[in-house]
């Protein structure tokens, strides 16, 4: 696995493989890697020949009082989990490099409907920044396919909004979100959860299948629904931000007559966001 930080280099390395005839597949991330990045490189190399990861810690998606200046950045470690998960080329480039011209006037990519839901509403801009550096990835790479993790649903219905709408020659592969053994979601930010922290987060995950459970045997008064379960999330240490039943391909609030649905959460447990979601498909699912 060859590492670049520039984006000639990747032209240069893409225009090669692609020479040879090769199929490239995309995986950007913001690095601190863990089993659920792993995962999308190794389904990435099982699609396409040439496998480009990216690593950037992106500004334009966090907000004023984010974390962008403590957000773990592990390149050393981030490089062997690639290599060992199929990746060949890495991209780690700098803010410079990205944004040589600054942010401040930057040309953007929104998402208008998609990206003023859930995360969109708590945290302005955010997805303008996740759809703009998407964006220039997709651009600079050209690749046939990206991988993205099923856990950041809405991210992932963002961009292929995007892709969709700019007709952009991009194949969105979503990859199923990967679980430690107790059901939390896997992220880099449960990094920041204290161990009393650690054995509460699960509770989410234990949540959201309660709700699929009473939806499956009949229950179809939503908002009810969602109400009993920010009492017990609440209850139970989180600081909710939101928990919502949706159309799971347009994320507008669900019907009782909806047949594919997602379950999606958002809390703070202290200082520490967790999103978690579960899609769910009335019609393979009864």
């Amino acid at each position: 696995m060859n590492t670049v930080k520039t984006v000639r280099e990747l032209r240069a390395a893409v225009a090669r493989a692609r020479s040879e005839g090769k199929q490239i597949g995309l995986v950007p991330t913001m690095g601190n890697l863990h089993s659920g990045h792993a995962a999308l490189v190794t389904t990435a190399a099982q699609q396409a020949d040439f496998v480009v990861a990216s690593i950037f810690v992106n500004p334009l998606q966090f907000g004023a009082n984010e974390d962008l200046d403590t957000y773990p950045r592990t390149l050393a470690a981030d490089q062997e989990k690639l290599l060992q998960a199929g990746c060949n080329l890495l991209f780690a480039p700098t803010v410079e490099e990205m944004y040589p011209h600054g942010m401040a006037g930057l040309t953007r990519v929104t998402a208008a409907q998609l990206s003023n839901e859930l995360c969109g509403s708590r945290r302005p801009g955010h997805f303008d920044g996740v759809t703009t550096v998407v964006g220039k990835l997709f651009n600079m790479v050209q690749p046939d396919l990206a991988i993205f993790g099923q856990k950041d649903y809405q991210q992932l219905a963002v961009i292929r909004a995007m892709v969709n709408d700019l007709n952009i020659p991009v194949q969105i592969i979503g990859e199923p979100t990967v679980r430690a053994e107790d059901g939390l979601a896997l992220s880099s930010r449960n990094g920041y959860l204290t161990e009393e922290q650690r054995h509460v987060a699960p509770a989410l995950y234990r949540h959201l299948n309660e709700i699929v459970q009473a939806i499956k045997t009949g229950e179809r008064d939503y908002p009810h629904l969602v109400s009993q379960h920010l009492q017990r999330i609440e209850a139970e240490g989180f600081r909710p931000d939101y928990l919502e039943i949706r159309h799971a391909l347009t994320l507008l609030p669900a019907q009782a007559n909806d047949r594919d649905i997602v379950i999606l959460v958002a809390a703070f447990l202290g200082a520490t966001r967790l999103i978690d979601n579960i899609h769910l498909n009335l019609d393979s699912s009864l």
